[in-house]
């Protein structure tokens, strides 16, 4: 069983996706299927042979995604200057199984670790804080189509104006006052969310840009240091690009976020 991380997530297993790519792929029948280690929050990953990728969105409603990926993916991908998942095929609910699902090229790489505070500065955390600057950059610079600007399965809370969110945003930091043990600066982070909202432009609805939504280390492959691959569109929106410069930050490392800071 993929490791459970949400109330209402679906049970997958490696049986269930045999019986599906067996069903779904009757041509790929017999070739090996290993859950990854590495599965991702929102999708349960499993190897299907050597050069495919079998994933299936762990809760209800994930269907959403698989399809947002499979239209704008080819769109977006040739214009990155990183790989991204190619879509083999988009399967529609099966047997056991009430989601969309896809099949995607196995791309190599390792994910980047985490940066805590008692990590030494990385030599080669600059590369990787060059490539993911060029990413937020051309996305960016990527045209937002009306077909997309007015699709409000493009829209997405963490590109909406920080005024949008600003009761949820200070009820969480109350909810985590009741979770003593881990010891967060929660009047702190009432105070720059304060400051925040202060800022010029908080409560604006900027023009929309195209942005990833989760540029984090689970979505993020390298090889030799350098960025190598973006993973996981499943939160691409139009909107306010802020969240892929805040999320980027847990992988580099104080003197690789003065370089993605300075390429941007």
């Amino acid at each position: 069983m993929a490791g459970v991380l949400h109330d209402d997530e679906i049970p997958i297993d490696t049986g269930l996706v045999r019986a599906l790519v067996d069903r779904a792929m009757p041509h790929h029948v017999g070739l090996p299927v290993r859950r990854l280690d590495s599965g991702g929050s929102s999708n349960a990953l499993f190897r299907f042979g050597e050069d495919l990728l079998v994933r299936l969105p762990r809760q209800p409603g994930g269907s959403a995604a698989i399809v947002k990926e499979a239209r704008w993916l080819p769109v977006l991908g040739a214009l990155l200057p990183v790989d991204v998942p190619e879509v083999v095929a988009v399967f529609e609910p099966g047997g056991d199984y009430p989601e969309r699902w896809s099949v995607v090229r196995w791309i190599d790489g390792e994910h980047p670790e985490v940066v805590t505070p008692e990590m030494p500065a990385g030599p080669r955390r600059g590369d990787l804080a060059a490539g993911l600057a060029e990413v937020v950059h051309v996305l960016g610079l990527a045209q937002v189509p009306g077909e997309a600007a007015s699709d409000r399965g493009l829209r997405w809370y963490r590109g909406e104006p920080l005024a949008t969110m600003d009761v949820v945003a200070r009820q969480n930091i109350e909810r985590c006052r009741a979770l003593g043990d881990f010891a967060f600066g929660l009047d702190a982070a009432g105070r720059l969310r304060d400051e925040a909202m202060r800022l010029p432009g908080a409560k604006d609805r900027p023009a929309p840009w195209w942005y990833h939504g989760g540029l984090a280390a689970e979505n993020l492959l390298v090889r030799d240091g350098g960025l190598a691959a973006v993973l996981d569109f499943g939160g691409l929106s139009a909107g306010d690009p802020a969240v892929d410069l805040a999320v980027a930050w847990e992988v580099l490392d104080p003197p690789a976020r003065e370089i993605f800071r300075s390429q941007l």
